[in-house]
């Protein structure tokens, strides 16, 4: 998971929205009447769908495991636990469908002193700051409460799949600094600036993410990377000017 920015809503859609909202609100806020209002809100859903394509990591990945594609709107709190955030922007995500329907249902699970949320929601927090990725293992570790519910939650070590995608991932991400420290060095710029495209837009965002965060500690980036792929991070991390 990475951190991921919600852009705002145009005055017109948040209108609708909050127009639905209420409409569940008068008809009584259950699990049925969200679902059923939620159904038939075919224009709101598009026009959502069009903003959380905004959002999402790499090519449209689902926002919780980072590596298939992103085809469901997913309530972060379900509408089985709050039916009058049926319509509410700041709970909408993009999830692929065995996240969505396989995997979380309708679990959110909560602190049981605080009572607060226990999944990390990326449009609000760093998932960095819950979760540790080892990048020549491919797995997860959970620093925090809400990193090890997320981990379960999402079977992010346990799909053998998801593991096995990012140790791949990695290995392509260190071939592809090394590429671009070549073909920086001779001269090549247009195949280096497609190479750094090629980069930013991997469908494992999570690792792309971490290697990145490896350029503050050169001493175990070198270790990881080699020298070459380091050179690369360190040109590629470096603030723009």
């Amino acid at each position: 998971m990475i951190p991921l920015q919600r852009p705002p809503l145009t005055e017109q859609l948040e209108a609708e929205l909050t127009r639905r909202t209420e409409a569940i609100r008068r008809a009584g806020p259950t699990t049925a009447t969200g679902r059923a209002a939620w159904r038939t809100a075919r224009e709101p859903k598009a026009r959502l769908r069009t903003l959380l394509h905004r959002m999402t990591p790499g090519l449209l990945r689902c926002m919780y495991c980072g590596d298939n594609l992103g085809t469901d709107i997913d309530h972060f709190e379900p509408i089985a636990r709050a039916p009058l955030r049926t319509f509410d922007w700041h709970n909408h995500l993009l999830a692929c469908a065995y996240c969505n329907s396989n995997q979380k249902r309708d679990r959110f699970p909560l602190d049981p002193v605080s009572g607060a949320a226990l999944l990390i929601d990326p449009a609000t927090e760093d998932p960095a700051d819950h979760l540790l990725l080892y990048l020549e293992s491919g797995s997860y570790q959970g620093l925090t409460a809400k990193g090890h519910a997320t981990i379960d939650v999402f079977a992010l070590n346990s799909r053998a799949e998801l593991v096995r995608g990012r140790r791949l991932a990695f290995t392509v991400v260190k071939a592809l600094l090394r590429d671009w420290h070549t073909r920086t060095a001779t001269g090549d710029h247009a195949t280096a600036a497609e190479i750094a495209d090629a980069v930013d837009l991997l469908w494992q965002a999570d690792v792309v993410r971490a290697v990145y965060r490896l350029a503050d500690n050169p001493p175990l980036a070198e270790a990881v990377l080699g020298t070459e792929a380091l050179a690369a991070l360190t040109a590629l991390a470096a603030p723009a000017g």
